[in-house]
């Protein structure tokens, strides 16, 4: 039978294994299996594997027997075997009942696979699956210096997997004929690449650890160049869409709203500005990302691109992930408009247009009234929630789109609203979060890229500091009393807590924690501090006699708009909320944030929150209150969150104590992203290197028409229906 890469494992393998790959690990066919690459590799005497493992993990170890010994069970018919295996450096007890296995033996090397636990304090694997290794019998596997070890399942063990991927390569261990190269040979001489074929030998058959360093150096360039191949063929399509220049008008808006605003322009607001302004004027729709510290202005650098497109005749819809920020959008633009965001009304500046807010909880008459004026143009700015993706809005000449806090919507949401156009309209999208370099230029390359970092004169700066409740005690008694003395001030405070309280359950919002690191165990960890439970505490003890009250997911939006105008009105001197004030909520007078469970938020959220406060002349605080240990890598974490305010270095952080798979998105962790060995933060440099070369093969005349391998690796990955993680960060 000949066998292609498109060959069905089932045709190749039995039907036993092939049903356990498919259900199990998402392999199909021989170009699957062949791609499943090891997860690492064991040698006799070498690997520390015992050392490391944890209760609870299911792990594969190459391990050699120690001591076996058999005994009659207490309370029930049979035996008992204990062994007892060593790697070199630790070493596990195996349990197992009414064992028979001769060659299980003093001496004996073998694989172990199962779910590690514990008995008395040690960690052991009852009745584990294994592989006796025995140079003697023929097995050529053992006498290699580097045994594969491969991302496993329950019923389809590493081994299986070994012996699957060795009846591939044949005796001879010869891939080229099965195997086409879709790297042009002159990329390949350029960078040092090996070719496909004696890579996947290598990685999977390595004799050497140089053999694997440079099998997976040649495999991370294939998904490299398959992702900004992608990218840059989506940037160059999007340059030739026909969309409509909306230029700058003296006299107009703009103007209007540049005398309107209470504070001067930082240089880089009025640099990005000049950028926006020019990309509008053209009839290419501009694509571009904006990225900025928290309080950076990025919200007036949007408005202002905002009125240009009014100006010109079109309409601006902002699409913001909450309600709540939605509606503070809408407040405080129409403030700052004034009489021309009132136009057609009594008091309403006849040169200017209307602020028209449409949210999933307006009422049915104000809902359609809402959209009748979308409709009918007289809305020229158009601010709501997911309510403006649904259908029966239109709009009568969308002419830019702005997503607010990016990551926190889809690529389907950004498509669902610029098809509300009659052409493509211009597309500006913003994030608080700053993005390193390599997630730039993979998560978001097919968008240009804006950034902000200058903050606006006159903030008071926020100083941060761990409040470690285990260790010391009386801290968080003295944070209390610091909040105490900022109100006595006349300020304010938010308190966040990670959940709401009161059986909590799949209908609350999605919005309380994202991120966070589980570097400790977590099986014997309370459940998060709750919004309820802590107001109530704070209401009746350390904050008593002080005005409070609750922000949460549960409260009608009428409730929420309320609550978050009472403390705006500084009705309210303590807000206890979830994330929810996460992002955007602006109320210059609150100075303290104080964080519970600190050690349960990511650390871009963290500075997110964090950016709540010190927004106006008054410096702020921001306390991370947890239990974690100062020493732990929570802790530490922590720490470094409390040392600098500086967004883009605390990415980079975020980017360090992540998995590669929170950052890419459930998709791009999986088998059919490509996503396998590339690491956003150790590739930075080869993720350049592939943007250049992508760059400069789709900028010859042909294309990719030369290149058949290539442009088969792209249509596989761009028919794919989870494709779409491209645009998701």
């Amino acid at each position: 039978m000949a066998v292609t890469l498109e060959t069905p494992l089932s045709r190749v393998l039995g039907p036993k294994t092939a049903t356990g790959m498919a259900e199990q690990l998402d392999l199909y066919t021989v170009r699957d299996l062949l791609r499943h690459y090891p997860r690492r590799y064991a040698s006799r005497g070498e690997q520390a594997d015992l050392a490391d493992v944890q209760v609870g993990d299911r792990v594969t170890v190459l391990a050699q027997v120690r001591s076996v010994s058999t005994r009659p069970m207490r309370n029930r018919r049979g035996s008992l075997t204990e062994v007892v295996v060593g790697d070199g450096r630790g070493q596990m007890k195996l349990v197992f009942f009414n064992h028979r296995h001769g060659a299980l033996k003093v001496n004996a090397w073998g694989m172990f696979a199962g779910t590690v636990g514990e008995y008395r304090g040690e960690k052991q694997f009852a009745h584990p699956d294994m592989h006796l290794l025995d140079g003697d019998s023929g097995d050529d596997d053992w006498a290699r210096a580097l045994i594969p070890i491969y991302p496993a399942s329950k019923d389809v063990s590493s081994w299986v997997i070994q012996k699957s991927v060795k009846l591939l390569l044949g005796p001879q261990a010869d891939l080229t004929g099965l195997v086409e190269d879709p790297l042009p040979e002159d990329v390949r001489a350029r960078h040092g690449i090996l070719p496909l074929a004696a890579a996947l030998l290598d990685i999977h058959r390595p004799t050497t650890a140089d053999d694997v360093d440079r099998a997976v150096h040649r495999l991370k360039w294939d998904e490299a160049l398959i992702l900004q191949l992608t990218l840059a063929a989506r940037r160059r399509a999007a340059a030739l869409e026909p969309g409509l220049a909306r230029p700058r008008r003296r006299g107009g808006l703009l103007d209007a709203v540049d005398a309107a605003l209470p504070f001067d322009l930082t240089d880089g607001q009025r640099a990005v500005g000049e950028e926006l302004a020019a990309e509008l004027d053209r009839a290419q729709p501009m694509h571009r990302l904006l990225q900025g510290e928290v309080g950076s202005g990025k919200t007036v650098v949007a408005l202002r691109a905002m009125a240009q497109v009014v100006d010109a005749g079109g309409q601006a819809a902002l699409l913001a992930p909450t309600e709540v920020l939605a509606a503070q959008h809408a407040r405080g633009i129409r403030q700052l408009l004034g009489p021309l965001g009132r136009a057609g009304e009594i008091d309403g500046d006849p040169s200017g247009t209307r602020v028209t807010l449409l949210t999933g909880s307006l009422r049915t008459a104000a809902k359609r009234e809402a959209r009748a004026e979308v409709a009918e143009g007289r809305a020229g700015i158009v601010i709501g929630t997911h309510a403006l993706l649904q259908e029966g809005v239109e709009f009568a000449d969308l002419g830019l789109v702005v997503v607010d806090e990016q990551h926190r919507f889809g690529v389907e949401q950004r498509d669902a609203l610029r098809a509300k156009g009659s052409r493509p309209p211009h597309v500006l999208v913003m994030t608080a979060t700053p993005i390193p370099r390599t997630v730039a230029m993979t998560v978001y390359g097919d968008l240009e890229i804006s950034t902000l970092r200058q903050l606006p004169s006159g903030r008071g700066g926020v100083s941060s500091s761990v409040v470690p409740v285990r260790e010391r005690r009386a801290w968080l008694d003295r944070a209390w009393e610091r909040l105490r003395e900022e109100v006595a001030a006349g300020r304010q405070a938010y308190v966040v807590c990670p959940r709401i309280g009161e059986e909590e359950g799949a209908d609350d919002e999605p919005e309380d924690v994202d991120g966070a690191p589980e570097d400790e165990p977590t099986s014997d960890r309370r459940p998060p501090l709750a919004v309820l439970d802590i107001a109530e505490m704070l209401r009746s003890g350390p904050l008593a006699g002080l005005r409070l009250d609750v922000l949460h997911g549960r409260l009608t939006p009428e409730e929420k708009d309320a609550r978050m105008r009472a403390f705006a009105d500084r009705e309210l001197d303590v807000l206890v909320a979830t994330t929810v004030v996460e992002v955007g909520v602006d109320v210059p007078n609150a100075t303290v944030m104080v964080v519970m469970d600190a050690d349960r938020f990511g650390v871009s959220q963290l500075h997110q929150l964090r950016g709540r406060v010190a927004r106006g002349a008054h410096a702020g605080l921001c306390l991370l209150v947890t239990e974690a240990p100062s020493g732990s890598p929570t802790g530490q974490r922590l720490a470094a969150v409390a040392a600098t305010s500086d967004g883009f270095e605390l990415a980079r952080l975020d980017l360090e104590t992540r998995r590669e798979g929170d950052i890419l998105g459930a998709a791009q962790s999986g088998r059919r992203s490509g996503v396998r060995l590339l690491s956003l933060l150790a590739d930075e440099e080869l993720i350049a290197a592939a943007r250049v070369e992508a760059t400069a093969l789709l900028e010859t005349e042909r294309g990719l028409a030369d290149h058949p391998g290539l442009a088969a690796e792209v249509a596989r990955l761009a028919t794919d229906e989870r494709a779409d993680y491209l645009e998701k960060a």
